[in-house]
């Protein structure tokens, strides 16, 4: 078989497969009239995670070529083409555009969102919660900075659900038109990007000059590529998008660099079988009241996976997640004891990987 053959039989599964596709749509038609008369949400994670899963294993079984991540692209960019064609929603992230919660949206919600940058993480709850957008994308913690104080103060706050959570690797490139190090006299970036590349920039000098901080890297790479003589601390797709020369790669000073993002909405998930659960706690203010609290966990053998302490408005708070559904029995005994206590933020499919 010549190539030329080899394209023609090529040319004749993509037919194949646009007449699939469309057949797929013709049934996602249908899907959409039911939840449309039912009321039901058209993000479904735990529908996503079974559908996902599936695939995988059947894959396996018929010694498929795909590896699982190929699976996972490839079928959850599809299963976003149905869901845009289901109703397009909005789905708000921390802006400005290619910020790494951009690149968690995407990666949750495909390249076909309806992507809307909001300034601050609170703006992103409010704007939830005002149904003006049905999705919202934060971040809650990073793998050097810790957990994210404004997004616990929105849950806080409003009452909206998490639905999901991604978990992406953070790369920082170094990004310039400046050919030389020795031209640069300002490099741009968000504090904190600073804070994880302190040895490269050590190491290359650029300690000795100006670093400005911005509101995001996204802005960073805007404004050093309107800047010469400048340079900036930026994503990849940062730098691509602004048209800004990658001159160093990954140059955070921890290589396992991660940062974890929530999906928060206005409704609950049902059970996947690989769930966790995020809550609040506000405990009584007295000696061994987290102890008590947590030894409920350890009698109905739930897995405590994060336990964090923090402060709103001067009241101790405590951001705890465990594994299983709020809806699992054991689960459903320490909600009903500690119901005063408990601000139940969400259910919702568990990443493979935690920050």
């Amino acid at each position: 078989m010549d190539l030329k053959d080899i394209r023609a039989k090529l040319d004749e599964i993509d037919n194949k497969l646009l007449d699939l596709y469309n057949q797929r749509l013709s049934l996602v038609e249908k899907v959409a009239e039911y939840k449309h008369k039912t009321n039901t949400p058209i993000y479904r994670p735990d529908r996503e995670y079974e559908i996902i899963e599936r695939l995988k294993k059947l894959n396996k079984q018929k010694n498929g070529k795909l590896t699982d991540s190929a699976i996972e692209a490839l079928f959850m960019e599809l299963i976003s083409v149905s869901r845009n064609f289901e109703k397009p929603e909005y789905i708000a992230f921390l802006g400005p555009e290619a910020s790494f919660t951009h690149q968690a949206a995407e990666e949750k919600f495909g390249r076909l969102g309806n992507y809307i940058p909001i300034t601050t993480i609170d703006g992103v709850f409010r704007e939830v919660d005002n149904k003006k957008v049905k999705y919202g994308v934060i971040p809650i913690e990073n793998s050097s900075e810790g957990i994210v104080g404004e997004t616990i103060n929105g849950f806080k706050k409003y009452n909206l659900k998490i639905v999901a959570e991604v978990i992406l690797d953070i790369h920082h490139v170094l990004a310039s038109t400046s050919d030389n190090l020795k031209d640069i006299k300002r490099v741009y970036s968000k504090d904190i990007a600073f804070a994880q590349c302190r040895s490269f920039l050590d190491d290359f000098g650029l300690d000795r000059v100006e670093l400005i901080p911005v509101e995001s890297t996204a802005k960073a790479a805007q404004l050093a590529k309107e800047d010469k003589n400048s340079a900036a601390i930026c994503s990849a797709v940062a730098a691509k998008l602004y048209h800004l020369p990658i001159v160093f790669e990954n140059i955070e000073d921890n290589s396992n660099n991660k940062t974890r993002f929530l999906v928060i909405s206005d409704f609950e998930n049902e059970p996947s079988g690989n769930d966790k659960t995020t809550i609040l706690a506000q405990l009584p203010n007295r000696p061994g009241a987290l102890v008590d609290f947590l030894l409920d966990f350890k009698e109905e053998s739930i897995d405590l996976t994060k336990i964090k302490s923090h402060i709103i408005g001067g009241v101790s708070m405590f951001f705890i997640e465990f594994s299983g559904h709020f809806k699992d029995e054991k689960i459903q005994k320490i909600f009903n004891k500690h119901k005063e206590s408990i601000k139940f933020l969400g259910s919702y499919v568990k990443e493979a990987n935690d920050v």
